[in-house]
């Protein structure tokens, strides 16, 4: 009986490669052996070396003539840079002056939506911004389009519960519904100075500072929705707000509101310490302003500039004498405390709309003023400005030249510049009527 043995096999040892270690330049310090004695392979002067390495002459048959040269046929070595200068573009930053019939036509929008999505702590964020992708998108003229940041980062952890794009938002409709109810009315408005109907360019007002003070309250901490939301509705908000969601479709800047759900009963907010109450300008223009920093047309600095003017002039048109007349609603101004100053003229209406399957909306709603109508009755008023700002940046008209003369021109171009802005207004202004 034989007895075989066998070898035992050898451990597997890995060589660690020679590296050259260059510590005043890149590359390697001496020739490797292995290409000492490689012959050397010519290229010519026109030929362009552009890459150090490009594996589509193996992969892809499309680009099996790019390394042609003229010493050697099939050769890696030589590189011609047609097919990369085929996707090159110049861009010319200079302004266009654009026919009047081109002025107007708004860029393609796509990939914008509304998403929702839900914290771990229970709150739910809608917000709506732009579509993010890597790289530079372009526009019909050739400028690269700008990519804005989102007004919250969307967290890993939150679970997204639907996205809805605009085509399916813009069919969303509520038949049916009836008119709103007032359940709650309060503050004191001022009355309108109908002197100033008169105001043109060649008999202009200059603006003033009116030293007042301007409640911008979020839902949740308005005692009043507090006190209604015990007995009345199921979802709460303001006028604000709800006409933001309604008007997404027209605008182009990221925007959240955080809905936070207690019980069975929806609380709508906007996010603390954000722009979210500032006026946009020219937001839907073709040629939005450009963020150049703390440049005086940048975005925030004209939002800040028109959130100025708004509410310094829907004070100064009205008559705030000491001895002239008030509208006070039954109940005082929740907003205002003993250690402030000097209120701006408000009205807030609190009004419910029963939107069916169990679902009644609960809303404030805010005026600024008030004046006597045709037949002596009281009507209420909410004061809006649009302002000028350069109109060679802003791609418009000079008012002075047009305001009198050609006032339609000149509401037909904040009309396109303006589209989301003026539409929120005339959502919040719909609010408070019946019909």
């Amino acid at each position: 009986m034989s007895e075989h043995v066998l070898p035992a096999e050898e451990p597997v040892r890995f060589i660690a490669p020679i590296i050259q270690d260059n510590l005043t330049g890149w590359g390697p310090c001496e020739m490797p052996e292995q290409f000492r004695d490689m012959p050397y392979q010519p290229f010519s002067k026109g030929d362009r070396l552009g890459k150090i390495s490009d594996w589509t002459v193996i992969q892809d048959k499309k680009y099996q003539n790019k390394y042609a040269s003229q010493f050697g046929a099939g050769s890696s070595y030589a590189y011609y840079h047609d097919e990369d200068e085929s996707t090159f573009h110049l861009v010319d930053t200079t302004r266009i002056q654009k026919p009047p019939y081109q002025r107007g036509r708004a860029r393609g929008q796509r990939g914008r939506g509304a998403r929702g999505a839900r914290t771990p702590g229970g709150m739910t964020t809608l917000s709506k911004q732009r579509d993010r992708k890597m790289g530079k998108r372009w526009g019909q003229r050739g400028a690269p389009m700008k990519i804005r940041d989102a007004s919250v980062t969307v967290r890993p952890t939150w679970v997204t519960i639907e996205d809805m794009d605009f085509p399916r938002l813009a069919k969303l409709s509520l038949p049916g519904i009836k008119e709103g109810e007032d359940i709650a009315c309060c503050g004191t408005l001022e009355y309108y100075d109908k002197a100033y109907d008169r105001v043109n360019v060649k008999h202009e007002k200059a603006l003033q500072r009116i030293d007042r003070i301007f409640h911008t309250v979020t839902t949740t901490d308005d005692p009043v929705i507090r006190r209604l939301s015990k007995t009345t509705g199921t979802v709460y908000a303001t006028d604000t707000i709800l006409a933001t969601i309604m008007c997404c479709t027209r605008s182009n800047y990221s925007w959240d509101i955080v809905i936070e759900k207690i019980g069975d009963k929806l609380f709508f907010d906007k996010r603390d310490n954000t722009e979210f109450d500032l006026l946009t300008v020219n937001e839907t223009s073709v040629e939005p302003p450009t963020d150049d920093g703390n440049s005086i047309n940048s975005p925030r600095n004209l939002a800040l500039e028109a959130t100025f003017i708004n509410h310094n002039f829907s004070q100064q048109v009205l008559k705030s004498g000491p001895n002239e007349p008030k509208f006070k609603f039954p109940e005082p101004n929740p907003f205002v405390s003993e250690e402030e100053g000097e209120v701006a003229s408000v009205g807030y209406r609190y009004r419910k709309w029963n939107l069916n399957n169990g679902v009644v909306l609960v809303a404030r709603c805010e005026h600024d003023a008030v004046m006597q109508g045709p037949q002596n009755e009281t009507q209420f008023l909410t004061i809006k400005a649009l302002n000028e700002w350069d109109s060679k940046l802003a791609n418009g008209v000079e008012w002075r030249q047009k305001l009198d003369t050609q006032r339609g021109a000149v509401l037909a171009n904040e009309l396109r510049n303006n589209s989301c802005k003026l539409a929120k207004w005339t959502v919040q202004v719909s609010t408070m009527c019946n019909k």
